[in-house]
């Protein structure tokens, strides 16, 4: 009884998350289960909904009450936006809806930032005090400390999810949900709760109503993408991040300026096979369930140029801030500099978004002037819808690539004195003698960094050929692939669960 108590409960040392051999229980419970009720519309959304609600009870805890909070609210604000009879009425909906998730969202998210900021300002000496703790606490009877605002797991991505669903009611772009708990399924569905991609209502909810299909072809698309996620995460990322990556960063100044710049070059490889794996298994997992997700990415480090990174990079946030903040602020209809400042405002609020500290700013404000730029390069050059071919192609990929990598500095390191650091010794202390001792020292991370670039820059042409032969192998021949690749990734998988990189955003 207790092993089970410790099972179905929440462990904030040990939450569930795809990585974990518990979730792939829970998961085969799940499709057990579904068996005898896929057929069923009403039965099987309720189940998943149900299921969705406690894996996120396992991944977050008490701040489970926080997206059931969200649910109700946005669902009810839905239908008064729908229902009110003039213009007006529905603007303060809409605000009331904005009001209330960029509230909850910045009180988790920004309060020590803006109590720093006020405090350092004012000299005052304002601390913020945990009110869900304190509230969890009085009810339960629970010792949590009040003290530390911790960020609910996947709050911006849930958050970012039900704003735009009252905003495509307000844009008359879509109709409420009928039922509160169609919405919550909806808002709640576990593969892409708690790290995206970030999906639209007018995507997902006409799949609620519709039967369960699924064709030989997806079913094996599905598998595939599952075991790609797994084996970025696990063998790639993780591998490459805990005996590596992290260490650089940690001290930057302990290592040379090769090593440095092998550590930003890993960094890059590190973020894609973590989130762009996620999201795969999210995709793979849903589309088992008779669901369809978006692609969230597209071979990013193949962009020409960084307006073509952001349409291949986190493809459901890059398109939300563009519908949702930068069409909301004018786009390109308000002149040319009102549209360079919009992409500038709209890059700043997305490097905000990922969390309350300077380096996301500047990480968020290179990418904006990045993308003012290259639209005015453009603009100047009259290049505009051409493409770049042969060399040409290369070094735009090239330029695009160490710039996306340089910003992604500010994004890894802690705080501005280490980016600075990595920065200083790959300018002031390279030691290129020393390249092969180190590529001899690290073979294994470098191997597995170049496995990771050798994937990603596959032509989409041969990975399509390789899920194509395993939808042609023989059943035993696709369990025989499917064991060695779990077999592999557990003899090089860390001792410590990783968590995705993500959960933190």
């Amino acid at each position: 009884m207790e092993t089970l108590r410790n099972i179905l409960s929440y462990n904030e040392k040990s939450p569930l998350i795809f990585t974990d051999s518990l979730f792939w229980v829970f998961f085969a419970g799940v499709m057990l289960i579904y068996q005898f009720l896929y057929t069923k519309q009403k039965l099987r959304n309720m189940f998943l909904l149900v299921f969705s609600l406690f894996f996120y009870y396992k991944s977050s805890g008490f701040y489970f009450v926080l997206l059931l909070f969200t649910t109700v609210v946005d669902y009810y604000l839905g239908w008064k936006i729908y229902n009110a009879p003039e213009k007006t009425q529905k603007k303060w909906y809409i605000v009331l809806s904005l009001f209330i998730n960029l509230g909850l969202l910045g009180y988790f998210k920004y309060a020590y930032f803006l109590a720093d900021i006020i405090n350092n300002t004012a000299g005052t000496q304002l601390t913020p005090v945990n009110y869900m703790a304190h509230w969890t606490n009085v009810v339960t009877g629970s010792s949590i400390d009040i003290a530390s605002i911790i960020l609910p797991v996947g709050i911006s991505f849930y958050t970012f999810q039900s704003i735009s669903y009252c905003i495509d009611i307000y844009r008359n772009q879509i109709r409420p949900v009928d039922n509160i708990l169609d919405y919550a399924f909806f808002v709640s569905f576990f593969p892409q709760l708690v790290a995206g991609p970030i999906v639209r209502a007018s995507e997902f909810v006409p799949q609620i109503y519709k039967p369960y299909q699924l064709k030989d072809e997806e079913y094996t698309h599905a598998i595939f993408l599952i075991l790609n996620g797994l084996v970025k995460k696990i063998l790639i990322s993780d591998y490459i991040s805990t005996n590596f990556v992290d260490r650089v960063f940690v001290s930057p100044t302990s290592y040379t300026g090769f090593e440095n710049l092998m550590s930003v070059y890993g960094y890059a490889i590190q973020i894609y096979c973590d989130f762009s794996g996620y999201t795969d298994i999210a995709i793979g997992l849903a589309l088992l369930l008779g669901f369809r997700l978006n692609i969230n990415f597209n071979s990013p480090y193949q962009a020409v140029n960084i307006t073509d990174f952001w349409r291949r990079w986190h493809i459901s946030l890059s398109s939300w801030l563009r519908d949702y903040l930068y069409i909301s602020l004018g786009g390109n209809r308000k002149g040319k500099f009102r549209t360079y400042l919009h992409l500038l405002l709209t890059m700043l609020l997305g490097g905000l978004w990922h969390g309350a500290h300077i380096k996301y700013i500047i990480w968020g404000a290179l990418h904006g002037l990045g993308l003012a730029f290259h639209k005015f390069w453009m603009e100047v050059r009259g290049t505009k819808g051409q493409k770049s071919r042969g060399w040409n192609k290369f070094a735009a990929q090239l330029v695009t690539f160490h710039f996306v990598a340089f910003c992604w500095i500010f994004f890894r390191a802690e705080n501005l004195e280490i980016a600075k650091q990595v920065m200083t010794q790959i300018a002031t202390n390279f030691q290129a003698q020393l390249i092969p001792q180190i590529l001899f020292s690290y073979k294994a991370v470098f191997g597995l960094m170049l496995l990771g670039y050798i994937v990603h820059f596959t032509p989409k042409g041969l990975k399509e050929y390789l899920e194509e032969y395993l939808g042609y192998a023989p059943d035993i021949a696709k369990a025989f692939i499917i064991v060695a690749i779990i077999l592999c990734l557990y003899q090089v998988k860390t001792s410590a669960l990783q968590p995705f990189i993500y959960f933190q955003f």
